[in-house]
């Protein structure tokens, strides 16, 4: 039976602040659904440098299983011969782009909302995986966790030597290595969370006071519902695309350019180009959205949607699924600031096009400058609102980036509050990096109005930062449903 991952939120907010707190999260079915390792075999296959001998022996291991830490370290002996004398710079670029590339997309949201929790709480993150240092760097790096629990390859003169360094830590061994590193950085683990999917890590979940096991494998569900621990559940993301994508996705594409067409007459009944403007926004995302299976759900604030007009919308972006949500909860009287590489999507470019979108280029900051200013005058004479992303770029996780100070300059000195939008599914209809859509519900909050005019030059980084603390608890919420 699932744990409702409500009240794994409401366990950790009401355990203590601070670094004395840890959250220990496995990487391979827990951070993510399904292994990284697959991710780096598939390239191999793709580059030809996986032998047949090799590719033999995974799959026996896969349909075996690993069971005991000597399964898991002779399993490393043979398989890590395969980077005996390749560069460490080298591989740890080619890890990141697998990441990017692959990886990222397959970030189960409910486990990264406890993670952004637990930092936002001033928890110690710990990632504690039995995968290679070279695996675990790029998802370090997207988590900002800088304690990491991992084999460590040997390296001599900047080349991998194929051997490991130190003791693999897997199943027992990764326990007493979190609880080393714990003692280290003065954790009390009898108050610390852990988070995982596999059988190999009970000691480890044991090892803490509030366990929590994520899609568990069946040894891990049994020991589980004995001891009592939550279970619960992530949604299955990325991977495999279904049948029905493609047809989706040209569907959606079809009813957006489909619904601009049709709203050209009321343009034309109304000698206004601003009434085409406002009826192809609405009407070519309701087409879109419903051709394309995605559901929005508003849970609450749809009011400040239009009642705090004139306003500055902020939103998080997560996906180019954003830019037609936005469109349908807008829906008039809105322009926008957006990448130059959107102008490219066929019927959504020309639409923004049409109504006032600056484009702009993010590596030329003089350019930006220059396609902001008509969009602060629309803002300031014309009346309309502006949607704009604080996080600059679509962010690589299914938390959220820094925000740039921008939307909170311009609602300043249009004389307009700033609503924040925080929407919850974007990433898994539409993942970074795929270009095929999946059905399902965006779940969206709408905050209430903010009012910068008070706001001070010195503090205006603080309050800036307060706004996304608050639009990342929205978030979280969300997703926990």
């Amino acid at each position: 039976m699932s744990t409702p991952l409500a009240d794994i939120v409401a366990t950790i907010r009401a355990a203590p602040d601070g670094p004395r707190v840890a959250a220990v999260f496995d990487y391979d079915g827990t951070l993510i659904d399904g292994f990284s390792g697959l991710s780096y075999i598939r390239e191999r296959i793709k580059r030809l440098q996986l032998r047949p001998s090799e590719a033999a022996k995974i799959a026996e291991a896969a349909i075996r299983g690993v069971r005991t830490p000597e399964e898991f370290s002779d399993f490393l002996n043979w398989s890590l011969g395969a980077f005996e004398g390749q560069a460490v710079e080298a591989l740890s670029k080619t890890g990141q782009e697998i990441f990017d590339g692959d990886i990222a997309s397959r970030l189960r949201p409910e486990t990264w909302a406890l993670l952004e929790l637990h930092r936002l709480r001033g928890h110690t993150l710990i990632l504690a995986s039995s995968g290679t240092s070279l695996q675990l760097e790029a998802i370090a790096k997207a988590a900002d966790i800088s304690h990491v629990v991992a084999t460590q390859l040997e390296n001599v003169d900047g080349r991998y030597t194929g051997a490991v360094s130190g003791q693999a830590p897997w199943g027992p061994h990764k326990a007493s290595q979190v609880a080393a590193l714990a003692e280290t950085l003065d954790v009390d683990l009898a108050q610390s969370f852990a988070y995982s999917d596999g059988d190999e890590d009970i000691p480890l979940l044991t090892s803490v006071g509030h366990p929590t096991a994520v899609n568990p494998r069946p040894r891990m569900r049994k020991e589980a519902t004995a001891q009592g621990w939550p279970i619960i559940h992530g949604q299955s993301v990325g991977g495999t695309v279904p049948l029905t994508a493609p047809a989706r996705t040209a569907a959606m594409l079809y009813g957006v350019a489909g619904g601009t067409a049709l709203s050209g007459p009321v343009g034309l009944l109304k000698r206004s180009a601003r009434a085409f403007i406002d009826s192809s926004i609405g009407l070519a995302s309701d087409l879109g959205l419903t051709l394309g299976g995605v559901d929005i759900e508003v849970v609450a604030g749809e009011h400040h949607l239009e009642e705090a007009r004139p306003c500055v919308f902020i939103f998080n972006h997560r996906s180019n699924l954003d830019g037609l949500v936005l469109m349908n909860l807008l829906r008039k009287d809105v322009t926008a600031i957006a990448k130059a590489e959107l102008k490219q999507i066929p019927g959504v470019g020309q639409l923004f096009g049409m109504s006032g979108v600056a484009f702009i280029d993010r590596s030329d900051s003089r350019q930006a400058r220059e396609a902001i200013q008509p969009v602060l005058e629309m803002v300031r004479d014309e009346g309309l609102s502006l949607a704009l992303a604080p996080e600059g770029t679509r962010w690589r996780t299914p938390g959220m980036g820094p925000f740039k100070k921008g939307a909170f300059h311009i609602a300043a000195q249009a004389g307009v509050p700033v609503v924040p939008v925080v929407m919850a599914g974007c990433g898994e209809r539409l993942p970074p990096g795929t270009a095929l859509v999946r059905p399902g519900t965006v779940r969206v909050q709408v905050l209430e109005p903010i009012d910068v005019s008070s706001w001070e030059r010195k503090h205006l980084g603080d309050n800036v930062t307060a706004v996304r603390e608050e639009m990342l608890l929205t978030l979280i919420d969300l997703i926990a449903g």
